[in-house]
């Protein structure tokens, strides 16, 4: 399996990173995408990728910190991007949950990404909180290769907009919740060729965590979730979502 979000470079796993790596490994979560969030982040999320078999860096930053970046940290991205092999741009996007967050900013670093993305032809892991429509408006504007929408919990009609510009949706935590309706009836009546797993982990725990730090072992059990809701056999939604993440990050 492919945990397609998963932020193993967290200062969460300081003092056990060995031990969640080695039971996501033990679980059948052979790749983990780690998603960078600050350009201060970098060098860690590289240790951590170069250390840890089967993990994979994206870079970017993240719309949460944008408020502690300067413009500057963009050409550094273009860097990392030109050097590091990364297999997307992310976490980026955009994020209207906040009420403190400056969206006019949010929105510079989010478009400057993109130019970056589509500059070095790669594909990116979206961040859309509460702002889906603003991220499908940058996306028509400018094009990129494709990726993931992390998290998705936007309508039937947001979700099939995002597979027209060639994305995959991410479903993970949320899912597991019996009162996530909308986002358990996505999960079970989408294209299965439009679905990847992921955990976000340590954030988004499943609903067996009780609120509990989450982890990249949990991936096996998020998909037997989403094999129920889909009526299907859970080796059926591994070669499925496996075979989607290779599709839209072919550097995996």
């Amino acid at each position: 399996m492919i945990d397609t979000h998963c932020h193993l470079d967290a200062a969460e796993f300081d003092g056990d990173r060995r031990e969640v790596h080695a039971a996501a490994l033990a679980a059948g979560v052979t790749k983990l995408v780690v998603p960078a969030v600050t350009v201060a982040g970098f060098g860690k999320t590289r240790q951590t990728v170069a250390q840890y078999a089967g993990c994979a860096a994206a870079y970017g930053i993240h719309p949460l910190y944008v408020i502690q970046a300067a413009e500057g940290d963009l050409g550094t991205l273009r860097r990392w991007l030109a050097d590091e092999n990364p297999v997307a741009v992310g976490e980026i996007g955009l994020d209207h949950y906040v009420t403190d967050g400056d969206p006019l900013r949010q929105e510079f670093f989010f478009v400057e990404q993109l130019k970056l993305a589509r500059e070095f032809d790669l594909p990116v892991v979206l961040h859309v909180r509460r702002a889906v429509d603003p991220v499908l408006k940058q996306l028509r504007r400018f094009r990129v290769r494709g990726g993931i929408a992390h998290a998705f919990n936007g309508s039937r009609q947001q979700a099939e907009a995002f597979i027209q510009l060639g994305f995959v949706l991410g479903f993970g935590g949320a899912m597991t919740y019996i009162g996530s309706t909308r986002i358990r009836a996505l999960a079970a009546e989408l294209p299965l060729e439009s679905i990847v797993l992921e955990t976000d982990a340590p954030d988004i725990p499943p609903a067996w965590l009780n609120g509990g730090r989450n982890a990249p072992a949990e991936l096996l059990a998020i998909a037997d979730v989403l094999a129920d809701l889909r009526g299907i056999t859970r080796p059926a939604v591994v070669a499925a979502t496996t075979a989607n993440a290779r599709r839209v990050l072919p550097r995996i």
